[in-house]
């Protein structure tokens, strides 16, 4: 802080323009109130097309211009508007062009957020100067857990995640639920009890999990009770609280850090492939060094037994040694026999099931039951076209002219059979067959009226 500011601007000595004036003022402004929190409510919030946002910071007594370009703004995570209280840091300024006094700012928090990270800020510097963040605290996860605690909400996504990955990576894996709620009032004290149970159930291995939400939501994790909990623990624990993104004191007090709930599970599940892979590394060197110990004591055998005086000891031990080996190798042919007596008889029932007489007997039961439905078909076939053949034989003779005279019409042939269907057609003395409905009449034409004769349809 400066004591005496008009003795350094030299203001007893020279006089100033009125830009002289503002810029020292600013300077002056800057030097003095460089960094600093200042709390209000915004009002007429602006934001032009450079990206930068300027509005007025207000309290119930006084108000101040401020100013937050662009790239500062892009990393304000909260949507800024008129009527939100705020707190925001920054340098006292002045624009020279017109003499106004305003705040330069670098960051605008909720006025909520701003307590709770000043808080945050605090509780974590303390808890680092005791030493509860070193690495020397840290516990090394298991590499092959086999019970593993999980602390959180038994409601929600993060314990299906994290069931889901132990059954995709290590179904082996036994996962025990300590319920408790992960936010409000209740969330700090259960929190603690549930860390203080699991650690003592003995566990391989405990997982803190939650899903995200906003700084206020998480703070039952940014607890110094919940922090001590975590380090009172004897056993590991994985901290996954919130997004990748997020940061709590629980993160920074347990031995491993997870970025999400998932990741968390994936740091504790032995993925099932990785382990196969390892055990046949490691089956692959254990013959070796077998092998290679037997050579070494075949070897050194040799050795005690050329060294040996009397040769029928040696013989002794050689036909003991032969004998069981006789006995081992009677053994594993009985066991070999066995196995492949086993393996003969599984093989004949499979053949049998196979056989091409069963098969013969399933396709001759298919043929009858095909030579039982086929005449039963051919009958019913032969019924609809019976039925259909019926059908179109009444509508034609419905169109027949034989129905027509049945009616009472009749049809008059000349002696060649063509139909008689004009008068002028015949002459008169001309015999003619009239077809009845019933029989013919022959006939004979008197008069062919060859002028036509209007018919009454009344008479």
């Amino acid at each position: 802080m400066i004591k005496d500011p008009f003795a350094r601007l030299g203001l007893d000595r020279e006089v100033l323009t009125v830009t002289q004036l503002n810029g020292r003022a600013r300077v002056l402004l800057e030097d003095v109130f460089s960094n600093i929190w200042v709390e209000g409510e915004i009002s007429n919030l602006a934001r032009p097309a450079s990206g930068h946002v300027y509005f007025t910071l207000k309290d119930s007594g006084a108000q101040v211009r401020c100013a937050l370009f662009r790239q500062n703004a892009a990393r304000v995570r909260q949507a800024l508007k008129d009527g939100l209280a705020v707190k925001v840091r920054g340098k006292v300024s002045l624009f020279e062009g017109r003499g106004d006094y305003q705040l330069i700012l670098d960051t605008v928090e909720p006025a909520g957020d701003g307590a709770l990270r000043l808080a945050f800020d605090a509780l974590k510097e303390k808890l680092s100067a005791e030493g509860l963040f070193s690495a020397e605290r840290k516990v090394p996860l298991p590499a092959h857990p086999q019970r593993i605690g999980i602390i959180s909400s038994p409601t929600g996504a993060v314990i299906r995640d994290i069931i889901s990955v132990f059954r995709r990576r290590a179904p082996q894996v036994v996962l025990t639920l300590i319920p408790t709620a992960v936010q409000g009032r209740e969330a700090t004290a259960q929190i603690v009890r549930a860390l203080q149970l699991a650690d003592a159930r003995g566990f391989d291995a405990l997982i803190l999990a939650r899903g995200g939400g906003s700084l206020e939501d998480l703070w039952c994790f940014n607890e110094e009770a919940v922090a001590r909990a975590v380090d009172a623990c004897v056993t590991p624990i994985v901290s996954a609280v919130g997004h990748e993104t997020d940061v709590s004191i629980s993160d920074f007090v347990a031995d491993v850090r997870a970025p999400t709930p998932s990741a968390a599970a994936e740091l504790l599940a032995p993925d099932s492939s990785d382990l196969q892979r390892r055990v046949e590394s490691l089956q692959r060197r254990l013959v070796m060094r077998m092998r290679d110990r037997l050579m070494r004591d075949r070897l050194r055998l040799d050795g005690l037994a050329r060294r040996l005086r009397h040769p029928g000891e040696r013989l002794r031990q050689q036909a003991q040694r032969l004998d069981d080996l006789d006995m081992r190798l009677r053994r594993a042919f009985e066991r070999s026999l066995n196995t492949r007596r086993e393996r003969l008889i599984r093989l004949e029932t499979r053949l049998g099931a196979q056989h091409p007489g069963r098969q013969l007997a399933l396709l001759r039961q298919r043929l009858d039951s095909l030579a039982t439905r086929l005449p039963r078909a051919m009958r019913e076939g032969l019924k609809a076209r019976r039925l259909q053949l019926h059908s179109q034989m009444q509508t034609l003779h419905v169109v027949s002219p034989l129905a027509t005279l049945g009616r009472g019409y009749s049809i008059l042939l000349d002696d060649r059979g063509q139909a008689i269907r004009n008068a002028a057609q015949t002459r008169n003395g001309q015999r003619l067959t009239a077809r009845l409905g019933e029989g013919e009449l022959q006939v004979r034409v008197e008069d062919n009226h060859l002028t036509p004769v209007t018919l009454s349809l009344l008479d």
